[in-house]
């Protein structure tokens, strides 16, 4: 049987929010889409979520419900945009906004107020899907991994998903193993933040920047030191350790190295930090698929390429999935799983103590 589904997806980059019309049958198939920019208000209030300060539980309650009411406007709007009625879809899969993410001391918040969604928009909404994970001891990060096997595993390659977002993640593809995965680290995070506070540009366009720049292999090696480079999976990251503070932190000894130059090592350090990781956990593979925001960065694309000169390299839409909704497709694929009962979890990804079903329900 087919059912319609809507994935919501609103990243660590903070740019906007990804609406997805998916029909489920035999595997996800993406029908629509819709997207809605990110309001500046909303964006710094959401980034200064991300860290401790005055009052931040109700200002925390206050952005949820503008969070909530943009993204009902725009699943109204793709159902509108495509002559259909909220009857005609059977969940709502809300990734929600993540402001914390520390599985370490046991939570990873995400905002989004559920009850709102299914009210404002007459949908039963499936969400909160990494609390289930981390409760039995995993890291509730990353999450695609289960749905990338299910989308892209033919049995003919040894392949790789890398998810290109404000952080990067793998999935690790082979017909003979459970999909594997991990955070790599920082994506466009650090990329953004640097651009943004020195050009006033809210990204790097195709890493123009950072390809005018030459990277300074001191403060590679400097940023490369830091502890989670040399973990090895499982392992999550997020906003409370890659930052614009920890970034000036290890700038301090390089004051005169040029602007450009550090585009240019935040750039190589976000390709390192994915080859090594790649190399280092599946050696052997034949193809690597790009998706998320980083497929569009041509520098980045190309240094990937260079990189991994055994590997195919190429964005997910080499097998008719665009990257830019592959992650919306994934929270509309998920909130199938929790409806339908299975296990949406990966223990070799997460670490969790075995296969669980992920997602809080709110009936419309």
């Amino acid at each position: 049987m087919a059912f319609f589904y809507i994935g919501v997806m609103s990243g660590t980059s903070l740019d906007g929010f990804d609406i997805a019309l998916v029909k489920q049958d035999d595997r996800p198939r993406l029908l629509a889409t819709h997207y809605i920019p990110m309001p500046q208000d909303l964006h710094v209030e959401l980034l200064d979520l991300c860290a401790s300060g005055h009052d931040e539980l109700a200002r925390a309650a206050i952005a949820e419900q503008k969070w909530v009411r943009l993204v009902a406007e725009g699943v109204l709007a793709l159902l509108k945009d495509n002559n259909m009625v909220a009857g005609q879809i059977r969940a709502i899969g809300s990734h929600g906004q993540t402001i914390r993410h520390e599985p370490a001391r046991g939570f990873s918040i995400q905002i989004g107020n559920p009850a709102l969604l299914a009210e404002l928009t007459e949908i039963t909404v499936v969400t909160d899907f990494r609390r289930r994970d981390v409760a039995a001891g995993g890291q509730g990060a990353p999450l695609v991994p289960a749905f990338h096997e299910a989308l892209f595993d033919d049995n003919k390659d040894r392949r790789a998903v890398l998810n290109v977002g404000g952080f990067t993640n793998l999935s690790l593809i082979e017909s003979d193993r459970p999909v594997s995965g991990f955070d790599c680290g920082p994506g466009n995070v650090l990329l953004d933040a640097w651009i943004q506070s020195r050009r006033k540009l809210p990204f790097d366009r195709n890493g123009e920047w950072a390809a005018s720049g030459q990277v300074s292999e001191a403060l590679l090696n400097a940023l490369l030191s830091d502890p989670f480079f040399n973990a090895r999976g499982p392992k999550s990251t997020g906003r409370e350790v890659f930052n614009l503070t920890w970034l000036h932190q290890h700038l301090r000894p390089f004051a005169s190295l040029p602007e450009q130059d550090v585009q240019a090592t935040l750039l190589e350090l976000t390709a390192l930090s994915i080859t090594q990781s790649l190399q280092a956990a599946q050696s052997s593979t034949t193809e690597l698929l790009v998706c998320g925001g980083g497929a569009h960065n041509l520098t980045l694309m190309n240094r990937l390429a260079a990189l991994l000169p055994g590997t195919r390299v190429s964005s997910t839409a080499k097998f008719g999935v665009d990257p830019d909704w592959v992650e919306a497709m994934a929270f509309a694929w998920l909130a199938h799983c929790c409806l339908e009962g299975v296990p949406a979890n990966r223990p070799t990804v997460t670490g969790a103590r075995g296969l669980r079903v992920l997602g809080a329900i709110y009936p419309a």
